[in-house]
């Protein structure tokens, strides 16, 4: 772990709680227009489309889409035949801008600031450019460089994106760690070379989901949390 000079952060589940904040957003608005909806059940629809989604842009069946307007697709898709299937063309763009306005997990922003004063920490997401600057403002979140997909105009995991992102900063991939919550985007990083380390965020899918509870793989570390990662490396 002494060679790593930069640590790229998965935001999405790992540094912030995605599924809160939606379900936030969108009893929000319901309740705006008096609709009945499962804020909870929409959420949870909304993130099963993601990868979907991503995937269609990944084989070439849709043309280069950033992830916000992939979030509006389908959410114009998931409104249909639900309470909110009337809302108004600012309604949408306002609730698909609720992925810019979602808080971090309650050790984050303390992590990130020790994590910083070691290495280079990056945002690296599917996230586009702007809403990961929009969240890094509203969350607080101290990074050095954002590290989106849309650089690339390739999706995790490709390996694009993580020899993209070391790339940028002139490293080596061993140079590099990819810190996630996620056991396919640290495979995928760790098949590349990249040095990795498993975060597990019990509440990243909801309470009735068991996965990514457990490392898949021997990987470089393995911490409950950021503090304990910023300790493992000496932060």
């Amino acid at each position: 772990m002494e060679q790593v000079r930069a640590l790229l952060f998965d935001v999405f589940g790992t540094v912030v709680d995605w599924r809160s904040g939606v379900i936030r957003d969108v009893t929000a608005l319901a309740g705006q227009h008096g609709a009945d909806i499962d804020a909870a059940s929409f959420a949870d629809r909304w993130r099963a489309a993601y990868r979907p989604a991503m995937n269609q842009v990944r084989t070439g069946e849709l043309p280069w889409t950033n992830l916000d307007g992939l979030h509006r697709r389908t959410l114009d898709q998931l409104l249909a035949g639900t309470g909110l299937a009337s809302l108004d063309e600012a309604g949408r763009a306002w609730l698909t801008t609720c992925w810019h306005r979602l808080d971090p997990w309650p050790d984050a922003v303390a992590g990130l600031e020790r994590l910083r004063q070691r290495s280079i920490i990056a945002a690296f997401s599917n996230g586009n450019v702007a809403l990961l600057v929009d969240m890094a403002r509203w969350g607080g979140l101290p990074w050095d460089f954002v590290a989106s997909a849309e650089l690339f105009r390739h999706y995790k995991p490709d390996p694009q994106t993580y020899l993209g992102a070391a790339g940028l900063l002139s490293l080596a991939p061993a140079e590099v760690m990819v810190v996630a919550a996620h056991n396919d985007d640290l495979m995928a990083a760790d098949d590349l070379g990249l040095a990795t380390a498993f975060v597990p965020r019990p509440g990243d899918l909801g309470p009735n989901h068991q996965a990514n509870q457990e490392p898949a793989r021997r990987y470089t570390c393995v911490a409950a949390d950021f503090g304990d990662l910023a300790d493992q490396l000496g932060a």
